[in-house]
């Protein structure tokens, strides 16, 4: 909840700022049109309702962040953090004069606030045009960078990247732009000096009004330097508080404990002891990145998940013993820590489904490779080979997608593809028996494409088995991907390596066919040893997997007919 009203506020002062850069940068046009602007745009804000919106979000933010620093028990951020923190500190004591200037001077000395006002004040020396003009940049970059820290776990980020980019950095410079266009204007006028009295009384300008803001300034400089100070001072307080309550142990690996007061999260005890810890989005709980296995005498102590973190481990399936180490704060005690991802994860690993976690479940699985390879790339160039081998991948991968499965990774010109690890053992049978009979249509297609290019027509052998897998998340670093291991996935090797043997473009197990429940007609049945197990297996060779389409409506009619029964 307060990571969810910090983005909310955030948001509220981000579209205040976008919309301030925007009246600014349409001082482009004339003094004029900034200033009816900038009369819409205070009435926007400065109704009741605008007014509410607008400094309780102000003092929400500033109060959380606050919140924030005396609940960290270090200040080990990434680089983007310190970056976004220091911007963030900065805002107040930079901008307070402009602030109290605009805003208290309309409401506590009646004062109208325009264009030529601002640009006014913010002429009188170097140090303030340098103070002006800074505030713009030290705003919207300190937003932006909340704002892209929140929105790059979108699955639709990435393509609106470079248009939202572009505007991020238009508008500030229009801003700029327009504020000394404008800025050159005022200073002409006010080098007059009976212009520059009429226009002062005409905004009601009185010369004791300076001094009253500036001292109104430093007091709420006062204030927020105090609140700060008082942070940092109850932080000290807070962790001799924790120690009385006990401590926590954490072991990461079996051979590295920490040993820390209760209190902090878990990622927070991570990064203190210098462990690298992967979290996306900072530790606010909006991807799942962090996520770790809890194991140890005392992990029945720890609290159970909010409902933001639930909503979050539900969506990537994690098990039971799976948290979040930047929501958990455990009790005291001991437990065995082990970090689920990589440190160097990025963006597209912050929602992947957790099936990583490992399991033992049913799946299908489906082997291929192209016969004759070594032939067919005698004798041509590296670039040709590539831009066959190439072709026939996105062949091969479309057709396996389109049946629902999931290419686990190419190996050399062969593919290995994954069927239900979602889903259910009849279905994902059903899938894979489809996937080779697309794979096969493909190929046909791909060839008739490549009849010019090709002395001799692509062939592939496709090996296809289901049994029970080792499925998870394996590998290291960006080298890591969901994939499944075990005997059975051997044996799906096996049998396309014999398609050679039985001149077939299909080898099946007959226990994929019978969970299928399909029948193949005209498919030839053989009892095969299979290297590295023990006993015989029975297989159907199939010359031509685009037959299977008989088989598949067949099969499909029957599970039909059983399911309305």
């Amino acid at each position: 909840m307060i990571g969810r009203l910090r983005l909310w506020s955030g948001l509220v002062l981000f579209v205040y700022a976008a919309l301030h850069l925007f009246n600014h940068a349409l001082l482009l046009g004339s003094l004029r049109l900034g200033n009816e602007a900038l009369i819409l745009f205070a009435a926007l804000w400065r109704n009741p309702a605008g007014t509410a919106v607008l400094y309780g979000a102000l003092l929400l933010h500033v109060g959380l962040v606050l919140w924030s620093l005396f609940r960290r028990r270090h200040l080990r951020l990434a680089r983007w953090e310190w970056v976004q923190l220091v911007l963030g500190g900065m805002i107040l004591p930079v901008g307070m004069v402009h602030f109290v200037a605009t805003r208290g001077g309309h409401d506590i000395h009646g004062i109208e606030v325009d264009y030529f006002f601002v640009l006014l004040s913010a002429g009188q020396s170097w140090l303030s045009i340098a103070q002006q003009f800074g505030l713009v940049l030290i705003v919207w970059v300190h937003g932006c960078i909340g704002l892209h820290a929140w929105l790059r776990l979108k699955p639709w980020y990435r393509d609106w990247l470079p248009l939202m980019f572009a505007a991020a950095v238009a508008l500030p410079c229009l801003a700029l732009a327009g504020a000394t266009v404008g800025l050159r204007e005022v200073m002409a006028l006010a080098a007059d000096p009976e212009r520059l009295a009429d226009a002062l009384r005409a905004i009601h300008v009185e010369p004791q009004h300076a001094a009253a803001i500036y001292a109104l300034s430093d007091i709420l400089k006062a204030i927020t330097a105090g609140l700060l100070l008082a942070t940092l001072a109850a932080r000290p307080a807070r962790d001799l508080w924790q120690r009385r309550r006990g401590v926590v142990r954490a072991i990461y690996g079996g051979d590295r404990t920490v040993s820390v007061p209760a209190g902090p999260s878990l990622l927070e005890i991570s990064r203190s002891a210098g462990i690298p810890h992967a979290s996306v989005c900072g530790g606010r709980g909006r991807c799942s990145t962090c996520r770790v296995r809890i194991t140890g005498p005392d992990r029945a102590r720890l609290p159970d998940p909010s409902p933001e973190e639930a909503r979050v481990l539900a969506r990537v399936g994690s098990p039971a013993n799976v948290r979040l180490a930047c929501q958990l704060r455990p009790p005291p005690g001991t437990y065995q820590v082990a970090p689920l991802l990589a440190p160097s994860v990025g963006p597209n690993e912050a929602w992947r489904r957790a099936a990583g976690h490992g399991s033992e479940r049913f799946i299908a699985v489906l082997f291929a490779d192209i016969r004759g390879f070594t032939t067919l790339s005698e004798g041509r160039l590296p670039f040709d080979v590539v831009f066959v081998v190439n072709r026939y991948f996105r062949a091969m991968g479309g057709a396996i997608e389109a049946a629902g499965g999931r290419v686990d990774k190419f190996i050399g010109d062969g593919v290995m593809a994954l069927f239900g690890v979602d889903g259910d053992p009849a279905r994902a049978t059903r899938q894979a028996l489809d996937a080779a009979r697309r794979m096969s249509l493909a190929l046909k297609e791909l060839n008739g494409a490549l009849r010019a290019d090709l002395d001799l027509s692509l062939r592939i052998g496709i090996g296809l088995h289901a049994g029970p897998a080792i499925v998870g998340e394996m590998g290291y670093g960006r080298a890591s991907s969901l994939t499944a291991i075990g005997d059975m996935v051997n044996t799906a090797s096996r049998l396309e390596t014999m398609t050679k043997d039985l001149a077939c473009e299909l080898v099946v197990s007959h226990d994929l066919v019978e969970r299928a429940g399909v029948t193949l007609d005209g498919a030839t049945r053989h009892e095969i040893e299979v290297r590295g197990r023990s006993g015989r297996l029975a297989v159907y060779a199939v010359t031509d997997a685009t037959t299977l389409a008989d088989a598949m409506s067949s099969g499909a009619s029957r599970g039909a007919a059983t399911t309305a029964a």
